[in-house]
């Protein structure tokens, strides 16, 4: 059965590339635009992971992948953070609110699909 992947991205030429590319390894995606309905939607999808934008509108991605690992029940999904910040401090908080990779845009596609395999 094929991996379920929820992607958070705002841009919407970066979730389709990012779900058409999913697809063509075979991933099952799911895309949601707004990060507010994120959370929600993380519950009834079910995703084996999670890639999450950080700069969203109306809420950061730091936010969503704190409540994310703040539920019981989806704080064993691993994130994926992709994110236009690339400084050394920029990944150390990521990962310090509980990203579980990190994948700096503009992304190199095999980077991207190599992270997505390690974490699956």
């Amino acid at each position: 059965m094929a991996k379920r992947v929820l992607v958070v991205e705002d841009n919407e030429l970066n979730l389709k590339l990012f779900c058409d590319l999913l697809r063509a390894h075979d991933y099952l995606p799911e895309g949601v635009r707004d990060g507010r309905e994120a959370v929600d939607l993380a519950r009834d999808f079910q995703p084996d992971l999670i890639i999450m934008d950080i700069q969203l509108p109306h809420v950061s991605g730091f936010e969503l992948i704190g409540q994310l690992k703040a539920d019981e029940t989806l704080r064993p999904i691993p994130v994926m953070a992709v994110t236009a910040y690339a400084g050394r401090e920029d990944e150390e908080r990521i990962r310090a609110v509980g990203a579980d990779a990190y994948v700096s845009k503009p992304i190199s596609l095999a980077r991207f699909v190599e992270s997505v395999r390690a974490l699956l």
